[in-house]
């Protein structure tokens, strides 16, 4: 299979319909964190506003903020961050009848050609992945080279020995440009590094050890201690997991805390807003992100998460988005709570890392 990029397509604006369309309006905000009212949310699609007879591509989006215009460019913002008098698009159209075009099918897939009435139409537990699975080889192997991987991981992955090895070749490998998690994920792989245990269960025989519900806390308490994860796995000699191939091959790596963390790892950053605003930096420039067995944090980096990006010569390429769990439910929220384009894959996400690893060649 060649992989190739879905080429884009912009709306025609020479239609009679965008030439006669009215110009764009712009309101200073009232105050701080305050949009004006009628605001233009945005969406995950490219969006066009009309200003001086010339329609303007937004740069970037991210659903539920508003668009700013400043220095001759639309910036698109949390409505928390605005300031008292940006100029703020307003009006609640998407075809142009506010100067404000909302542009989902640029990237043309290919529909399908079943009937309105077909089978398994949906995706679940008995949906065929293999068509998947090859394509993410090939998208994997482009985006090395040519795009931004990003993952979202939940702490399943700490708790198998060979679906942590799986991912470390895949860092090693230079399949992850960015990493985003929270605590547990950190936590469980560094005991596992630590002690060889995760929850206090040896990750290969998943036998419980005496006093094992100690060892992820002991393994918080001596990263403390040093200071640092760095620090942590430079005075304690740790020289295996995904932590540790995060920290050898320069990968950023955000780690959101939440209300339940022990400890929590020196770094976990507690402030729900600063790690959003963290995990939005990673996601800005991605181009690929694979979400696996995390919910919320799935449905957070989804909604921050565009269908498309502007390269740096004005190519608007697609993003692509995978979200892999075990429960049905998951992948069909994050579709529910507007991520349209994620694409799902119903699987036990140890078994999925492996195969992927495998598909790669790198074990």
């Amino acid at each position: 299979m060649n992989f190739a990029l879905r080429a884009y397509t912009a709306p025609d604006f020479s239609k009679k319909e965008f030439t006669a369309a009215p110009e764009s309006v712009w309101l200073p905000a009232p105050a701080d964190a305050v949009a004006p009212e009628g605001y233009h949310a945005m969406s995950i699609f490219p969006e066009y506003f009309k200003i001086r007879g010339a329609w303007l591509l937004a740069q970037e989006s991210r659903m539920d903020c508003v668009a700013v215009y400043e220095g001759g460019e639309i910036a698109v913002r949390e409505i928390r961050l605005l300031k008292k008098g940006d100029l703020v698009a307003v009006g609640r159209t998407e075809n142009g009848a506010d100067g404000i075009v909302v542009h989902p099918d640029g990237f043309r897939e290919t529909h399908d050609r079943g009937g309105v009435f077909a089978f398994r139409k949906g995706r679940s537990r008995e949906t065929a992945f293999s068509r998947d699975y090859d394509e993410l080889y090939e998208l994997l192997r482009h985006e090395r080279e040519h795009g931004k991987i990003v993952w979202v991981m939940g702490p399943a992955f700490a708790f198998d020995h060979d679906a942590r090895n799986a991912f470390s070749l895949l860092v090693a490998g230079g399949y992850v440009h960015a990493l985003l998690a929270g605590n547990a994920l950190a936590t469980h792989d560094l005991e596992a590094a630590y002690l060889k245990t995760a929850l206090g269960q040896n990750i290969y025989t998943q036998q419980s050890q005496p006093n094992g519900h100690y060892n992820h806390l002991d393994t918080i308490n001596r990263a403390r201690y040093h200071g640092s994860i760095a620090a942590f796995i430079r005075n304690e000699t740790i020289e295996n997991g995904i932590i540790y191939q995060c920290e050898t091959h320069h990968v950023p790596y955000v780690l959101a805390g939440s209300i339940r963390d022990d400890g929590p790892l020196p770094g976990v950053i507690g402030d729900a807003y600063e790690a959003q605003d963290r995990m939005r930096e990673q996601v800005r420039d991605a181009t690929t992100i694979i979400c696996m067995a995390s919910m919320l944090h799935t449905i957070a980096t989804g909604n921050m998460t565009p269908t498309y990006r502007v390269l740096k010569d004005g190519t608007v390429r697609q993003v692509y988005f995978y979200c892999v769990d075990i429960a049905e439910f998951v992948v069909n929220k994050l579709a529910d709570r507007g991520s349209l384009a994620a694409r799902g894959i119903v699987t036990n996400v140890q078994d999925f890392i492996v195969t992927l690893t495998k598909g790669l060649g790198l074990q």
